[in-house]
This record gives C-alpha cells, structure tokens and sequence, in this order.
C-alpha cells in the first residue's frame, strides 16, 4: 500500500541482551520486533481504536546481517505494509547508524480484546497508517 507512515523505534541494548559470543543473541531481534510493531500500532491508531484490539504475531521472516553489540545506538523502521481482513503484514529493519543489522517481514493477527477473535481493521483505521496524500 502506497505512503504508509513508517515509525522509529529507539532500542537500548541491554547487558540481559548479551549472549555467551558477547553479541545480541539473535533471539532478542523478535522482542525487539514485536515491541517496535506494538509501538508503531500504538502510535498511529486512534487511543480508544488501539485498547479494543491485541496483535499476535503469527509469521517472522528474519535475516541476520551483522551482530549488535553492548552500547549501540540501534533503531528499528518498522512499516506496515498491507492489511488483508485480521492480518497485517509489516516490514522492519533494524539499523546501528547506516549499519542494516537484520530485517525482518512479519505478519499478525488483529483480535477483538474482549473476544479475543479475530478482528477486520476497518478502512477508516487503516487510513491513520496509509494517509491519502
């Protein structure tokens, strides 16, 4: 879907991060994911919209490129990159600087919170995400 609003999330790496090869154990990068889709949602849908609906991660697709370390200044783009009815397939790219550290496609399920079904995102909603120019 055309102009959707991408958000950055700033990552501090913290010493629980660190794994026995004195990197980010790769297994962190899917928290990290989910935290930064969870605060893109949280960001852009309207308050009362973002407290009736949960996210369940159903898919990560992940490519490690380079390891992240104690101290980096790391930051994850995340872009939501279509709606299909309940599910959303976003985008996410974690960064050191210029450095693409891992990128990751994810897709989630929308469920209704007080049902805990799934949940359509309707049109109006999604326009918070893809704004018309």
């Amino acid at each position: 879907m055309p102009n959707a609003l991408p958000h950055l999330h700033r990552i501090g790496v913290l010493p629980a991060d660190i794994d026995f090869m004195g990197h980010v154990n790769n297994a962190r990068y899917l928290n990290w994911v989910q935290e930064a889709v969870l605060a893109h949602w949280n960001k852009l849908a309207p308050p009362e919209t973002a407290a009736k609906y949960l996210w369940v991660a159903l898919k990560h697709e992940i490519t490690y490129r380079k390891p992240a370390f104690l101290e980096d200044d790391v930051i994850a783009t995340v872009v939501l990159e279509k709606v299909q009815g309940a599910r959303s397939f976003y985008d996410t790219v974690i960064k050191r600087g210029e450095e693409v550290l891992a990128e990751v496609k994810s897709s989630w399920c929308c469920i209704d919170a007080k049902t805990l079904r799934p949940a359509r995102i309707a049109a109006e909603i999604q326009e918070y995400f893809f704004p018309k120019d």
